[in-house]
């Protein structure tokens, strides 16, 4: 296997990498697996933040000009921005890196656009991994951009220290533009394009105030605030970085976020077993002969799904 890890120094060595991580080709995924063991000493340093929002809300403008202010800090960024899969022809645009021209240019900067795929919560599979390769590259940043509000796609919480949400000012009924479980895990509403009208921006983001007022807080140290942004001026951004850089000390000094990335990591190991048990046993080719029929069966109602599963689930591991 070749030495990547001596490569994660250049962007072609990190891509490289990040794209053995996400082959699904047998041989690639135990190199993988090698790679990542090396490389866990050099991982867990980097700010982690998720940032989501509804169709249309500014992410990319957004993260481009919050990406070139950390870089004009002095940070290193990372941006994985998960693109959305199409469910008929199974492709993805990835065309993150023309929407971020700026950012994409800037020696301090690496964008990788990743297909979501299948998978729920607006992540690609493998961007837990992704996330632990840019770490050991140095990046004191990585920015994950989810593909958009839905209520599956809190999933991207629970691989951050820091879950934005970007909303929208005059978009109606605010509050019923967004889902609950989407504002019980965030650490920070943004109100984006406060530059076109400040006036509905401040209306909306004392309305979301009230909302995440009668919330139960997911972490006793933090207290979600509300800010109004924008992405096209960047009025606010040395603000917003400012609040997530105080729960980063609040939330350390209180230990909530080791044991947030703790139990992050547990969570992530019982969905791995899942997904391989499942590929597991649909491959199975005694499952796989019985599979068909028994769907037809449980379609056409001659079966109930109940007494279809256990039906398979003996096939494949016997009897309880």
């Amino acid at each position: 296997m070749p030495d990547l890890t001596t490569d994660l120094s250049t962007r072609a060595g990190l891509g490289r990498a990040i794209t053995l991580i996400e082959s699904r080709r047998a041989d690639h995924q135990a190199q993988a697996r090698a790679l990542l063991t090396e490389i866990m000493p050099r991982t867990g340093k980097a700010q982690r933040i998720g940032i989501t929002g509804v169709p249309g809300v500014g992410k990319s403008t957004f993260i481009e000009s919050f990406g070139t202010l950390l870089t004009g800090l002095g940070l290193r960024v990372a941006v994985l921005a998960v693109d959305p899969t199409s469910r008929r022809s199974g492709g993805s645009i990835l065309g993150d890196k023309t929407r971020m021209a700026k950012l994409a240019a800037d020696d301090n900067a690496f964008i990788r656009p990743s297909p979501a795929g299948d998978t729920l919560g607006g992540v690609s599979r493998k961007t837990r991994e992704t996330m632990l390769v840019c770490e050991a590259a140095g990046y004191d940043v990585i920015l994950v951009e989810t593909v958009g509000v839905g209520q599956s796609e809190t999933v991207v919480a629970d691989m951050v220290d820091f879950f934005l949400v970007l909303m929208l000012p005059n978009a109606g009924d605010e509050l019923q533009g967004i889902k609950k479980g989407v504002l019980e895990v965030a650490d920070l509403i943004a109100v984006n394009k406060a530059d076109i009208d400040d006036k509905a921006a401040k209306r909306a983001a004392r309305a979301y105030e009230v909302a995440l007022h009668i919330m139960e807080q997911v972490d006793p140290d933090w207290s979600p605030p509300v800010h109004t942004v924008s992405g096209f001026s960047g009025l606010g951004l040395p603000e917003l970085w400012a609040a997530i850089e105080l729960h980063r000390k609040k939330t350390e000094a209180s230990g909530s976020r080791a044991n947030r990335r703790a139990g992050q990591q547990v969570r992530w190991l019982d969905a791995l077993i899942q997904d391989g048990l499942t590929e597991r046993f649909l491959n199975r080719t005694d499952v796989a002969a019985r599979l068909a029929g028994i769907r037809r069966d449980v379609a056409d109602g001659r079966i109930p799904a109940s007494l279809a599963a256990d039906e398979l689930l003996t096939i494949a591991f016997g009897s309880v």
